[in-house]
């Protein structure tokens, strides 16, 4: 890995977002109808119980312009791999990813230009330079682990060693999911480079349950016990954590270290070709309204993307808590994007994936 690629420092339809199945296609519905805008996502914004922050914003978005949005979700490359495959007949209007997927979007010509409303209000190191995507929520990468069945939380990778792990620890897939894509980013940080980081990842797949595509899916199971760590990001996670009692959120350090994280956040495009360009365009200027952003931290579990909304709402308060301590370091995601296939087979070889 060269050596500067990773920098220290969702019966009323008319109000309700529309999940899609990832075997179905949305597509049909939304080009017979103008007053539609399909959404593709990385899950972690729709509410387990419709009390999310997408839930929300497209129920205010559905009630002040009448649109409709039907919702796809799944892991953040799927999402990418299904609109490449419909790149000749394009069923998405906004592709919302995470980082290196939004960037592999844009290189692979997934994406239109256009700044919504609001843009400038967000950090440069959050949107493209060449105006292709926005952040709409900024995030952070961790863990999970089970607060009753653990008597002492795990702090550091080499902890997540012990035999006690032993099919009770689990991470997302990486190159189908972000976070488990953040997984392979994070080790390399800390562990100084690709060679240390598969030489440990080798170490840690005695302990792995096995591949998971979605890593929404994992926080469940750590809060039930049957696994008893996973890998996830803050506002996923802080979301889960209000109807999963047994949730702890952690970022692992090396031994001796300090803990630390990246900034991974949610990044929303229109998409190239998109079949209601028009609709795109207002629901991504809907996501960064301050109505919205304001939601963010209040309803959705995240920080805002906008830098002149400050949030004081009491999981605002929660999670600058959360983070204090923790070491932000940030990934050259130029470098990654242009890299990932490489470090990908390189995770694959060292834990037989």
């Amino acid at each position: 890995m060269p050596s500067n690629a990773l920098k220290p420092l969702t019966a009323l339809t008319a109000v309700a977002a529309l999940a899609v199945p990832l075997t179905a296609c949305s597509g049909t519905s939304a080009a017979s109808d103008e007053n539609v805008v399909t959404v593709y996502s990385a899950d972690g914004l729709k509410g387990e119980n419709g009390d999310g922050w997408y839930d929300q914003v497209f129920k205010d978005f559905e009630k002040e312009t009448g649109i409709e949005v039907e919702y796809v979700e799944g892991g953040s490359g799927e999402m990418v791999q299904r609109t490449v495959r419909e790149k000749r007949n394009p069923q998405a209007d906004v592709l919302v990813t995470l980082p290196p997927f939004i960037q592999q979007a844009d290189t692979k010509g997934l994406l239109q230009k256009y700044a919504p409303k609001g843009a400038d209000r967000v950090s440069g190191a959050d949107k493209a330079a060449n105006g292709t995507w926005t952040a709409v929520v900024n995030n952070y990468f961790g863990f999970v682990h089970n607060t009753k069945e653990l008597e002492h939380a795990p702090t550091t990778w080499e902890d997540l060693l012990d035999p006690k792990y032993r099919n009770k620890l689990q991470y997302s897939t990486p190159g189908i999911a972000g976070d488990g894509t953040a997984v392979l980013l994070k080790a390399m940080h800390d562990f100084g480079g690709e060679k240390p980081a598969m030489e440990y990842l080798e170490k840690l797949q005695a302990n792995n349950v096995g591949p998971s595509a979605s890593t929404g899916k994992l926080a469940p199971k750590v809060d039930k016990g049957e696994l008893l760590v996973a890998n996830g990001d803050v506002q996923m996670n802080y979301a889960q954590s209000k109807s999963m009692p047994n949730l702890g959120i952690w970022f692992p350090a090396r031994d001796g270290g300090k803990p630390t994280t990246f900034a991974l956040p949610y990044a929303a495009g229109l998409v190239t070709d998109a079949p209601h360009t028009e609709n795109g365009k207002k629901l991504l200027d809907h996501l960064l309204s301050q109505e919205a952003q304001r939601q963010v931290s209040e309803i959705g579990g995240g920080f805002a993307a906008r830098q002149d909304v400050k949030a004081t709402d009491a999981n605002a308060i929660a999670l600058t808590r959360l983070m204090d301590g923790v070491e932000v370091f940030e990934p050259d995601w130029n470098d990654i994007e242009e890299n990932l296939t490489s470090y990908i087979d390189a995770w694959k070889e060292a834990t037989g994936s």
